[in-house]
């Protein structure tokens, strides 16, 4: 993979300037900058004119050439098959389609199985369809001490009433990967499906849909130097069966039958691009082992500056960084608090004394927070690295929260 400075020049948004001083973008998880390649292939669609699906001209046919194209490599990203790929606004829209479809089969007397680790989007839409449908809910419990998922009691929360398991694959808040795979066993093994949340996963690391055991699994373009797409990854089997609410006219068959609506055509043109570029940084034979390639090389650089912060926070008196231990995997985003200020307050004097973008708040992951006493006073403050990210610029918001602490 080429050098992070040669990284860089593909992204124009680095030079954004803040005070006179070129911003650190440090908000990954809340949505990446957008890779030039991405940015050229909507303009050069939409310059092209475009046109919708179904026409005999030549528009209408090259619009249904880059849905296949970014189905094709979409499913190379994830593992998965093109028919297997499914285009919507965003994850949670998706996954409210696809709670409310799937739950047309659910009975009383089932069950499904939610995280409180997850970001509300794969919790709160299967509430909700479980609800209308007298399904039961049931929780896999976050230890609060550790930061993980407790699946001390694995066997008994997922069992043979059990229809469906929703986790996420990291937390988007702090960072934890969960051991996806040993849940969609026992899932598995109970007639389960499992719908996994792989949002703030697939900007950071491999994914791939078998390995973790996916029925479902969701994830959204603009997290990876993409566009604002959402995209659904579906088993074919699961596909198949499932009956969205849709338009009468509109199609019976897979994938289309959940894109209800005209798609974002420009935007999953620069999805096309976006996925070309990752597949550049990568080496292979085929655009999926490039793409692996890729999120490897991607997720040992993001790791190093990711150890680096969490280990230098950790050094600064009345800092607390919330991690799970170090032998328990993590993406590189660091979620931490300072003695006495609210995060807000954090993030608003780290952007004015070294230009540096970092987010505050719970971040959708409301049962965490809440679970950690600290929804009420602000949530964290979070920093997400991406592949652009340097130490530099790591040294520098280090620097400014430093200060921040030495002037309380």
């Amino acid at each position: 993979m080429e050098r992070v400075q040669g990284i860089r020049q593909h992204f124009p948004a680095l030079l954004r300037t803040h005070q006179g001083t070129e911003v650190a973008y440090l908000d990954g998880p809340g949505g990446s900058q957008v890779v030039d390649l991405c940015i050229e292939a909507m303009c050069q669609y939409m310059r092209a004119g475009g046109g919708n699906l179904h026409g005999v001209f030549p528009s209408s046919i090259d619009t249904e050439a880059v849905l296949a194209k970014a189905r094709s490599g979409m499913a190379a990203f994830l593992g998965a098959r093109p028919q297997e790929i499914a285009f919507g606004p965003n994850m949670t829209t998706l996954t409210l389609a696809i709670s409310r479809a799937l739950s047309r089969t659910w009975q009383r007397g089932d069950e499904i199985v939610v995280s409180e680790l997850d970001h509300r989007a794969n919790v709160d839409p299967w509430i909700q369809a479980a609800h209308d449908r007298g399904v039961t809910v049931r929780w896999l419990h976050v230890d609060a001490a550790r930061l993980t998922l407790d699946l001390s009691d694995l066997d008994d929360v997922i069992n043979d009433r059990t229809r469906l398991v929703a986790v996420g694959h990291a937390s988007n808040a702090v960072g934890t990967i969960t051991d996806v795979a040993a849940i969609a066993r026992r899932a598995h093994a109970c007639g389960a499906l499992v719908a996994v949340d792989a949002v703030h996963s697939a900007p950071h690391l491999p994914v791939r849909m078998d390995a973790l055991g996916a029925d479902i699994l969701l994830c959204s373009a603009y997290k990876f130097f993409g566009p604002h797409v959402g995209v659904a990854a579906i088993r074919e089997v699961v596909f198949e069966g499932l009956a969205p609410y849709k338009l009468q006219p509109a199609p019976d068959f897979i994938p289309d039958k959940l894109e209800t609506g005209t798609q974002n055509h420009e935007a999953i043109a620069g999805l096309v691009g976006t996925l070309d570029y990752l597949a550049s940084l990568g080496v292979g034979d085929t655009q999926g082992a490039q793409l692996m390639s890729a999120m490897a090389s991607i997720q040992a650089h993001e790791e190093r500056l990711a150890r680096q912060m969490r280990e230098r926070l950790a050094e600064l008196p009345g800092v607390t960084v919330y991690a799970a231990q170090e032998s328990v995997a993590k993406t590189p985003t660091v979620a931490f608090r300072v003695d006495g200020v609210h995060p807000r307050e954090v993030c608003t004097t780290v952007l004015h004394r070294a230009s540096v973008f970092l987010a505050d708040g719970d971040f959708y992951a409301a049962t965490l927070a809440a679970k950690l006493g600290i929804r009420e006073s602000g949530g964290w403050v979070r920093a997400g690295l991406a592949v652009y990210n340097t130490e530099d610029e790591v040294t520098r918001c280090l620097d400014a929260i430093r200060a921040l602490v030495s002037d309380r």
